[in-house]
C-alpha cells in the first residue's frame, strides 16, 4: 500500500483550515489502495491555527502536525514538511484552496505510471491579478530564464506531486536561502505540468503583499545566477573606456584647442554635464556595490550554518 505524505504550510490559516480538512480528507479517503498522512506545519501564526491542528490530530491519526517557534516563512516550512514526511509520494501545496485538492487522485496515476517523476501546476493565467503585479511576474520570469542556466518555469505553483526519490534529492540540497521553485527545476526529474485557472482564497486573506514578492524574487535571482554580478564587470570597463576617451580628448583639447569646433558648449553647460556624469557613474557605483552586498549577506547566512527553522512543538515520532 503506497503511503502519501500530504505537506500543507500554514500561516494564519484559522478561517480556512476546517475548509481544507473536509475537502482534503474526503479526496484522500476515495483513493483506494493508498494510506496517507496530512503534515500541517504551523509558521509561527498568531491566530488560532495551531489549536485547530491540535484538534484534528488529537481526533484523526492521519493528521501530523508541526509547530514553528516564530515564522520563518513559507521556505522553511515547506522544508521541515518534506523533512519529515514518510510517504512514498509527497505532495506539497497551500491550505487556502487555490490549489485544488481534487487534482491528486490524477497526479497519483501520472506518477504511478513511472513515465514522470513528478506532477507540478502552473497558472493559466493572471486575469484576476492587479496589472501592476501581473507586468513584474512576467518580467521576473523572463529575466530570470536568460540569466539563469535553471529554467523556471513561468507561473509554475508550489503545488506538485513527486516521488520519494525527487524528494530525497531536494533534501539533498542543504541550503539556508532556498527558492524552491529553481530548486524543483535544477534537481531535474521528468515533471509535467498541469495548467489551472487562478481562483480566489476560500477564506481569510493572503499574507503575500508585492514587497515580499519581489524581495522573493531577488532571492531567487540571486540564488540561481551570477550574471548580475558580470553587470558590474560591463560597467565598470564600459566606464574604463569613456574616462580614457575624456582624458584623450582633454588632452588633445589643450594642444590644438578643439573648444573652437564646439562654440554651443558653454561653460555652464559643460558644468551640468560633468555633475550628470558624477552622478551616474555614482549611481552605478552604490547600485553594485549593493548588489555585490546582497551575495555576500547571502555567503554570510550560509557561513553561520544556523538551523532554517526551530520547532516548538510536533504530534510526530522522532
Amino acid at each position: 500500500m503506497d503511503l502519501i505524505s500530504i505537506v500543507v504550510p500554514c500561516y494564519n490559516e484559522q478561517e480556512v483550515l476546517p475548509l481544507f480538512y473536509d475537502r482534503i480528507t474526503q479526496v484522500l479517503n476515495a483513493i483506494s489502495g493508498i494510506d496517507y498522512e496530512v503534515l500541517l506545519v504551523n509558521d509561527g501564526s498568531k491566530d488560532k491555527t495551531l489549536s485547530i491542528m491540535r484538534e484534528y490530530a488529537n481526533k484523526d491519526k492521519h493528521i501530523k502536525y508541526i509547530s514553528f517557534s516564530r515564522n520563518f516563512g513559507k521556505e522553511p516550512a515547506m522544508l521541515a514538511g518534506l523533512q519529515n514526511a514518510k510517504g512514498d509520494y509527497i505532495v506539497i501545496l497551500d491550505a487556502d484552496l487555490q490549489h485544488p485538492p481534487e487534482l491528486i487522485p490524477q497526479m497519483y496515476e501520472t506518477v504511478k505510471d513511472g513515465e514522470y517523476d513528478c506532477v507540478g501546476t502552473r497558472r493559466l493565467d493572471r486575469a484576476s491579478e492587479p496589472p501592476i503585479r501581473s507586468w513584474f511576474a512576467k518580467k521576473f520570469y523572463k529575466i530570470i530564464n536568460r540569466i539563469s542556466q535553471t529554467e523556471i518555469i513561468d507561473g509554475a505553483h508550489d503545488y506538485r506531486f513527486m516521488t520519494r526519490q525527487m524528494v530525497d534529492a531536494i533534501l539533498a540540497m542543504p541550503e539556508y536561502n532556498r527558492f524552491s521553485k529553481g530548486i524543483f527545476s535544477w534537481v531535474g526529474f521528468k515533471t509535467k505540468y498541469i495548467e489551472l485557472k487562478n481562483v480566489e482564497r476560500a477564506a481569510g486573506s493572503t499574507s503575500w503583499s508585492f514587497w515580499k514578492l519581489f524581495l522573493y524574487a531577488i532571492d531567487g535571482i540571486v540564488a540561481f545566477s551570477t550574471a548580475p554580478l558580470m553587470l558590474s564587470v560591463l560597467f565598470g570597463f564600459v566606464f574604463c573606456i569613456i574616462g580614457f576617451l575624456g582624458t584623450l580628448f582633454a588632452i588633445i583639447d589643450k594642444i590644438v584647442s578643439l573648444y573652437s569646433w564646439l562654440p554651443y558648449l558653454s561653460k555652464h553647460a559643460f558644468g551640468v554635464l560633468l555633475i550628470s556624469v558624477m552622478c551616474l557613474i555614482g549611481g552605478l557605483i552604490m547600485l553594485f556595490m549593493g548588489i555585490t552586498s546582497i551575495y555576500i549577506s547571502k555567503i554570510y547566512m550560509e557561513a553561520k550554518a544556523r538551523p532554517v527553522f526551530i520547532i516548538r512543538e510536533s504530534n510526530i515520532d522522532r
